[in-house]
């Protein structure tokens, strides 16, 4: 096995039978299944210390997973000049508010004009975890969610942070407006997130997918609308797009997971990520910052408020 630095995990009685891809796609969040399929073929990947190079390998429970993650060669992404509103930052982490309509790393569709660019052009130190056209991003939220989110800037603080997110530990709230109104001041949705079968742009509620809890209690009531407070326990892709759709209140301005057309001209989801607390993975000492939704967001609020 070769590689970089090396990220262990261990299986327990629910991954029995399940593929090792699987398998570290779930335990190891803050890195795509496909990336850590490349990992696994190029032998970066090692199951009780003997390296497995076929993403179908079936794991038991109590196994050790050694995943060597290796470190950049060259430079893929490059520095871009793109304001950032930085609201944090010391020698281990940086914490962004990112601004809605920006991408927060490179990808298919969107090669350049993203966070991580900004990023590189700020700081020349990011963590390299998680690869070479992610470096720093421990974890994300949608090109147009808005709001806070933490950037590793050495591999020790990523490793700490990602242990916070597996833990569940990491406090994240975020503000949205949804469609209809509720009977309930607060509620639960506790339904598995997977990849959707009918479209593969989409996740969905789906037999079998990851586990995925959000809670949500009412801010404030807007005839055909709502303003409420989305609490995550789990972080899935499109985690609280998918879960409001699902109870069928869709985040306003959503037109994968609502309808297509959306009062106001809107062309994406009033969705903002407000409150986000953790440890300081080296200090140890809790931090927690909170942000007022953007300006965009708080038109559209006060527009709803007009026509009661």
């Amino acid at each position: 096995m070769s590689g970089g630095h090396i990220y262990t995990v261990y299986t327990d009685e629910s991954h029995e039978g399940l593929r090792i891809d699987a398998v570290l796609a779930e335990l190891i969040e803050e890195s795509s299944r496909s990336y850590l399929q490349k990992l696994i073929a190029e032998g970066c990947v090692a199951v009780d210390g003997q390296t497995q190079r076929s993403k179908k390998e079936k794991l038991k429970g109590g196994q050790r997973l050694d995943v060597a993650f290796p470190p950049p060669t060259q430079t893929l992404v490059l520095p871009q000049k793109i304001d950032l509103d930085i609201v944090y930052e010391d020698e281990a982490l940086i914490v962004v508010n990112k601004q809605k309509g920006l991408v927060v790393h490179p990808a298919e569709g969107n090669p350049d004009g993203t966070l991580v660019n900004a990023l590189l052009y700020h700081t020349t130190s990011l963590s390299t975890v998680n690869g070479a056209m992610r470096p720093g991003i421990v974890h994300r939220i949608d090109k147009d969610t808005s709001g806070l989110l933490v950037v590793a800037k050495t591999d020790a603080a990523h490793r700490g942070l990602a242990a916070q997110l597996f833990d569940r530990t990491v406090e994240r709230r975020y503000r949205a407006i949804v469609w209809h109104g509720f009977s309930e001041e607060e509620g639960t949705v506790d339904a598995p997130i997977g990849r959707d079968p009918k479209n593969r742009l989409k996740r969905a509620v789906v037999e079998g997918g990851k586990p995925a809890t959000t809670h949500y209690r009412i801010l404030e009531r807007l005839s055909s609308f709502t303003s409420i407070l989305a609490t995550l326990e789990t972080g899935r892709t499109h985690q609280i797009r998918v879960h409001m759709a699902h109870i069928r209140h869709p985040v306003l301005g959503d037109a994968l997971y609502g309808p297509r057309r959306q009062p106001f001209g809107l062309s994406g989801q009033m969705l903002h990520a407000g409150v986000l607390g953790f440890t300081h993975p080296i200090r140890g000492v809790p931090m927690r910052f909170e942000v007022d939704p953007p300006q965009a967001y708080e038109d559209i609020l006060q527009k709803l408020k007009n026509r009661m």
